[in-house]
């Protein structure tokens, strides 16, 4: 990863950028176009916003795979995946410059995620606006979660960036597999069996010796812990190694060992055969983004298609990802750009809509009590089970005073190099050298014991 970007002149608000009172009043976008941009650059790592937008902002309509139109706005769709840090080096390429960028080359709207999302709202860094910058007030926002604002929050308080996911999570079980071996696919009995690491442990070798792999890999269950340590990865420019971690390379080896688990990287086709019968696996760890996103819901033979997935606690309360979207400093579109976020992670049809079409758990208190409340918020890939006010208990209890910029570097490269402990070909002492070695050479400005 580049080292941390120079600062940026702060964005004067003038000329064709003076937003008329009306705007922030109400107009639409397309009222307030004439003055503003005609192409909508998003800058994207997949095709999840894209998706979002697509079927739930008013008035958009897809021209092609990456563009649209929204009123007389091009959007264009920028999509550079995360394989390699090449997302982020593309924004730290782009967003430094995008204040005296040509009008159609500007970015409108870039997208960040919880691992790498203060650097990117960084006072300093200055690529990300705040979000009063728009127009937007507290009052708009009153209905999200707090950990979704204090993560995006710079040092002076500004917010610069909103969600429409409140990405609490859990342990996602195989109800077939529940019943077979627990005797009971009810998530109050399913969670006694897996309550805290000791009886998940013994539930593991319950499932091995009915050949099931406890999770498809070791890493499936990284978050939970990771999300669970006392300190951060990085402090006064030092990385620590956090008790919690430890014990998930402790508890990690011995499933390994007695073949409870399997060293699959995340994303891969072997980590994926679990989504089918047929692969065997009783539990994947994650918010409900995975399960419709991720879990091939899309296909009639996977367990989600068959409504056979259930949801419970687990051993440790977590959360994963979730997505926030970025106005850039220097955009020609403030007025669209607005809409989009307040449309998206603020108005209370689209968030209902995108939890019941998409299966996410979204931003907003009150649509999440209102599903939690009746049987609008059971979910076909759940079985019909509904777990709404399970999440969003968990999203009230999210804890982001543990993070650092460098988390997402941090996690990845940890987990590679113990996946060489993990398979027998290095010692931990060895995996442990490895780790801190990939770190200063991705992170110069880092230091290790």
């Amino acid at each position: 990863m580049k080292k941390r970007m120079m600062a940026l002149v702060s964005l004067v608000l003038a000329g064709a950028m003076v937003l008329p009172t009306a705007a922030f009043a109400g107009e639409t976008e397309a009222a307030a176009g004439a003055d503003e941009g005609k192409v909508l650059n998003i800058e994207v790592w997949n095709e999840e916003f894209k998706s979002r937008i697509t079927d739930h902002y008013p008035g958009y309509e897809a021209t092609d795979d990456t563009h649209g139109k929204i009123g007389d706005v091009t959007v264009n769709w920028i999509i550079t995946p995360s394989d390699d840090n090449a997302y982020q080096n593309n924004l730290d390429t782009v967003l430094p410059g995008n204040v005296d960028a040509a009008a159609d080359d500007k970015v409108d709207i870039f997208l960040i995620e919880a691992d790498y999302a203060l650097k990117y709202v960084d006072a300093d860094a200055n690529v990300a606006m705040p979000l009063k910058d728009l127009g937007i007030t507290d009052e708009d926002l009153s209905k999200q979660y707090q950990y979704t604002k204090d993560i995006v929050t710079d040092a002076n308080g500004d917010l610069r960036a909103a969600s429409w996911q409140a990405c609490s999570a859990g342990l996602i079980y195989n109800r077939e597999a529940a019943k077979e071996v627990l005797g009971s696919d009810d998530p109050a009995e399913v969670q006694k069996a897996v309550a805290d690491w000791a009886a998940y442990n013994e539930t593991a070798a319950k499932m091995k010796e009915a050949g099931y792999l406890m999770t498809s890999t070791v890493n499936d269950t990284y978050r939970v812990y990771s999300n669970n340590v006392t300190t951060p990865w990085v402090v006064d420019g030092k990385v620590t190694l956090d008790d919690n971690i430890k014990k998930w390379v402790d508890d990690s080896k011995a499933q390994v060992d007695a073949g409870e688990t399997t060293t699959a990287d995340l994303w891969s086709d072997d980590w994926s055969k679990g989504f089918y019968p047929d692969g065997k696996v009783f539990c994947y760890f994650g918010p409900a983004w995975l399960i419709n996103f991720s879990m091939h819901a899309d296909d009639e033979k996977s367990i989600a298609a068959q409504g056979g997935w259930g949801l419970t606690t687990g051993p440790q309360g977590f959360f994963w990802g979730g997505t926030w979207i970025c106005a850039a400093q220097g955009t020609d579109n403030p007025t669209l750009v607005k809409d989009i976020i307040l449309t998206m992670t603020t108005n209370d049809d689209v968030m209902k809509d995108i939890a019941q079409k998409d299966s996410d758990c979204v931003n907003n208190k009150d649509v999440l009590a209102a599903l939690a409340a009746d049987e609008s918020g059971n979910l076909a890939v759940l079985g019909g089970q509904n777990p709404y006010e399970a999440l969003a208990a968990g999203a009230e209890n999210v804890d982001m005073s543990k993070t650092s910029p460098y988390d997402q570097g941090c996690n990845e490269e940890f987990q590679g190099a113990m996946k060489n402990y993990f398979d027998g070909n290095a010692s931990y002492d060895d995996a442990l050298a490895q780790f801190k070695t990939a770190i200063v050479e991705k992170y110069p400005e880092l230091t290790t014991d």
